[in-house]
């Protein structure tokens, strides 16, 4: 079993930038991405960005290309989500997650975090 606790989360300004963390734990052998994504009551989850465990190729969902950056440490076994150029519309609680495929699609993810909420002021 994977064990994901996210954490950095907070009230931002919009333009402002942030990162979130996520350590990564237990039975990971089996995991081929990490990913975040994000839900905003009342919306469906969201795609934000994705990382590759081994080679460190990455995906990103539209709605954050070009202000979002993922990166991992195989060492301290942790993901991070750098925002930059943040707006409102980022608002929702991030999660991050494993699949032991390379997907963007949240029902391929079989482990989540229990989620870090991220706000951002206009």
């Amino acid at each position: 079993q994977v064990q994901l606790v996210e954490s950095g989360g907070g009230l931002v300004q919009a333009g402002g930038s942030h990162r979130l963390s996520c350590v990564v734990s237990g039975r990971t052998s089996s995991t081929r991405v990490m990913g975040w994504f994000r839900q905003d009551p009342g919306k469906e989850r969201e795609f934000v960005a994705a990382i590759t465990w081994g080679g460190g190729s990455t995906y990103y969902g539209d709605s954050v290309k070009g202000r979002f950056t993922i990166s991992r440490d195989n060492v301290k076994n942790t993901v991070y989500l750098q925002m930059n150029s943040l707006k409102p519309e980022d608002t929702a609680v991030y999660y991050c997650a494993t699949s032991p495929i390379v997907t963007m699609r949240s029902t391929d993810f079989r482990s989540w975090g229990q989620g870090t909420q991220v706000t951002v002021s206009s």
